[in-house]
């Protein structure tokens, strides 16, 4: 018996002869550092099993999921070695077939068993890297604006400020500079959605691939407050990783407010972002521009006529039912869950079959990837928001 066995054996034992000398339960419990309800428990095992009670009760079940009689497994095993292609839908059919007078094992015990004998190749998930979207141009305000962090920096007092910048494209009016205490989507959320109260919704936002504007894990980097946007009706553009120079005007605001906004940083986030208010004051109303032939930014600036609103839960006609996303990112169908992202947890999806047994999941307009019978998540398809590139039509 291992030497941790015998001392747990040891302390029982003495735990139980105190207590037939007339000790009480719960002083005992105390002194062993035990609830009441176990040294109960203990002191019932002993009166009914004796000394054995007292012994490691082994953690083994008393039974195993998909354990199968050793020739029913062994005839799972043959007939994918003779047919290498045969899923487990396949070759439980053929066990049905063939042997009718068997139980027939579930579908997932068959897969399962050919996953224990190295049967199974594991599926490669497709993994998109940031690369970028197209990118527009436009003179009209509101038709695109530009959001990003300005690079953190210690305040006074030793807490980092995260300043959050939105200035609109073409009349170079800023939007908003915010100073916040991480780049969570929390925050950005909340600043967001008060500059959409007061200015209304651009037709698309351009960023960079970073947090909270992106997600590097979830599908085409689309992150919780990319989906918002989406569902606002407003378009996603990203720059190129490692090219901040396509997001260059609003790259050359973030210099002008590091040199007249945070130089020295200001003791807390109350007068930080005083300074903040007065910088936007004067950017935008005071400070001729010069790529503006010496005009303010807000001679040019008017607020957008798409004002801003909840927006309607989406529909999808063409598919076969509607689902909504479950909060940890997942389709549920009947008993199957099939996982998808977080980001779009609380969102409806469509779901459409589009051949035997495989379905396409769509969000809005863009086609999210695809999930089969045996699969349990969405394997992502062609990325919707990556630049497309068309081929030459001949002359």
């Amino acid at each position: 018996m291992p030497w941790r066995k015998c001392k747990r054996m040891d302390e029982r034992l003495r735990f139980v002869a105190r207590l037939l000398e007339g000790e009480k339960m719960a002083a005992l419990c105390r002194e062993f550092g035990i609830s009441r309800p176990t040294g109960y428990k203990v002191f019932n095992r002993y009166k009914d099993l004796g000394l054995e009670g007292l012994l490691d009760r082994t953690r083994r079940p008393y039974r195993h999921a998909n354990r199968l009689p050793f020739q029913v497994e062994r005839t799972i095993v043959t007939l994918r070695q003779e047919h290498p292609t045969w899923g487990a839908v396949k070759i439980r059919e053929k066990l049905i077939r063939d042997f009718p007078m068997v139980p027939t094992p579930a579908k997932s015990t068959v897969h399962a068993v050919l996953d224990r004998h190295g049967l199974i190749e594991p599926r490669r998930r497709r993994r998109h890297k940031a690369e970028g979207t197209p990118l527009s141009s436009t003179s009209s305000p509101n038709g695109l604006w530009c959001a990003d962090f300005k690079g953190e920096f210690r305040l006074g007092n030793r807490r980092y400020c995260y300043p959050l910048t939105i200035s609109d494209y073409s009349s170079r009016f800023l939007l908003a500079c915010e100073g916040l205490e991480s780049t969570q989507s929390t925050f950005a959320f909340a600043v967001f959605e008060r500059v959409f109260k007061e200015y209304g919704l651009p037709q698309a936002i351009r960023t960079d691939n970073g947090v909270p504007f992106a997600s590097p894990n979830a599908l085409f980097g689309l992150s919780r407050l990319s989906v918002w946007w989406l569902r606002l009706g407003i378009n996603l553009e990203r720059i190129k990783p490692g090219h901040p120079q396509q997001n260059g005007r609003h790259e050359r605001l973030h210099l002008t407010l590091k040199k007249e906004a945070t130089r020295p940083p200001s003791y807390n986030f109350l007068q930080q972002q005083l300074r903040f208010d007065e910088f936007i004051e004067v950017y935008n109303h005071q400070r001729p521009h010069q790529a503006l032939g010496g005009r303010y930014p807000a001679e040019l600036y008017t607020p957008s006529a798409r004002i801003y609103r909840a927006p309607e839960p989406p529909e999808y006609p063409f598919h076969d039912r509607i689902v909504r996303v479950t909060q940890c990112g997942r389709i549920c169908i009947g008993k199957r869950k099939i996982n998808l992202s977080i980001v779009f947890a609380g969102q409806f999806v469509g779901i459409r079959e589009v051949a035997d047994k495989i379905w396409l999941v769509s969000f809005l307009d863009f086609d999210l990837g695809y999930f089969d019978e045996a699969a349990a998540r969405v394997e992502p398809g062609a990325n919707p928001f990556a630049s497309k590139v068309l081929t030459m039509s001949p002359v």
